[in-house]
């Protein structure tokens, strides 16, 4: 047995927590970019409470996911301000382009230089200036993640900068952050935190220590995310989630992911759809894909007996057998309205050059078992 785990150097997690972050930065930095999402005001408190520990404060709205020209913006940005410590508080899309704002301002040359697929994959020689990561909504696990998801419209792809180097200094989980988000980005982020337990325990890097969070994370979605959905203020549904998003990020950022993603990264490059709806789109559909695959080809995978036991951690049924977990999980998709990916302008005649760039995502690297085109095609179909 082989494994490595790596992670933020420190993790800060609970309600109302946000209140130290004046103290934590001001041990980091003193010239400080905050990175938002499309509403800067939203990060009002962030601010005032950086202010009154003596901290600057220069902010950078992130509006829809980041693209590799918002990084080098807020590089550009950071450096003329002489920025010496990043912060992202939002989403994954605010978090991510913090996250690449924060290593391209310790090292040399140009994004493509580092990006993969269609950069040049150089490996950064340098840490991250000091990165903090407050997410505000319960879905990415970014905050713990070694790597920004960064899109390429002329070339219609999401690609990573990825690296041990970016992980942050301190990831700040406040779960009172998350009450004000409106159900349907309540659901599309949280079955994004399901997809990245659900991926990251059946899939071919599975080891020990991500199986502990994973399965801990199971059991909190499984019994909060509908509650969070119908009642945004309920603060013990809003805490699971948060905790299970954070257990996700550390999980799939030590393991692995899967199919899901390994079709997310060419959809959300391509269409405007946003990524946790196009995880929970797929979901259940590459479930059952992966489940067939194994029945069919590989019986004595150990993979299938993950699945059983996934179905009996989201049924809570003791006997429950792994194509139970796939219809709970279909289930969960529609009671939580999750969009087909057609809402998107995503069209049969898409099929072939979407499961062509899929293939050759790196989340598909450690998928259970690979996929053949068909079925690829196949479940994306039945996703549309």
């Amino acid at each position: 047995m082989k494994f490595e785990f790596a992670t933020a150097t420190r993790i800060v997690f609970g309600a109302g927590m946000l209140q130290q972050v004046g103290a934590i930065a001001s041990e980091l930095g003193r010239r400080t970019l905050v990175v938002t999402g499309r509403d800067p005001s939203r990060a009002e408190k962030l601010r005032a409470l950086l202010r009154d520990r003596g901290l600057s404060v220069l902010s950078f709205g992130v509006a829809g996911e980041p693209e590799i020209t918002t990084a080098e913006q807020g590089v550009a940005l950071a450096r003329a301000e002489r920025c010496d410590l990043v912060i992202g508080f939002g989403g994954g899309s605010a978090l991510d382009a913090a996250k690449a704002i924060a290593a391209m301002l310790a090292n040399q040359g140009e994004l493509l230089d580092y990006v993969e697929i269609i950069g040049r994959g150089q490996t950064l020689a340098k840490p991250s200036v000091p990165f903090v990561a407050i997410p505000t909504t319960a879905g990415t696990g970014t905050e713990v993640t070694r790597n920004a998801v960064l899109a390429s419209p002329e070339q219609r792809v999401k690609v990573s900068l990825r690296s041990p180097l970016m992980l942050a200094k301190v990831a700040l989980v406040d779960p009172q952050l998350t009450c004000e988000l409106p159900p349907a980005l309540t659901a599309s982020t949280g079955l994004d935190a399901l997809t990245q337990l659900i991926e990251p325990f059946v899939c071919a890097r599975a080891n020990p220590m991500t199986d502990g969070l994973c399965v801990e994370g199971l059991r909190r979605v499984a019994r909060s995310l509908r509650p969070a959905f119908t009642d945004g203020q309920n603060k013990t549904a809003r805490e699971d989630m948060a905790l299970a998003s954070l257990f996700g990020g550390l999980a799939l950022a030590n393991a692995g992911l899967g199919a899901v993603h390994g079709f997310a990264g060419p959809i959300g490059g391509s269409f405007p759809a946003p990524h946790g709806a196009v995880c929970a789109a797929l979901l259940p559909h590459v479930m059952a894909a992966n489940l067939h695959a194994l029945q069919e080809r590989q019986p004595e995978s150990s993979a299938l007996h993950r699945y059983q036991t996934l179905a009996r951690l989201l049924t809570g049924k003791q006997n429950a057998e792994a194509d139970m977990g796939v219809e709970w999980v279909r289930e969960l998709v529609a009671d939580l309205q999750i969009p087909p990916l057609r809402v998107y302008g995503i069209q049969q005649e898409h099929v072939p050059e979407v499961v062509a760039k899929a293939a050759i995502a790196s989340s598909m690297k450690a998928n259970p078992i690979v996929l053949t085109s068909e079925e690829l095609a196949g479940t994306l179909r039945l996703a549309l």
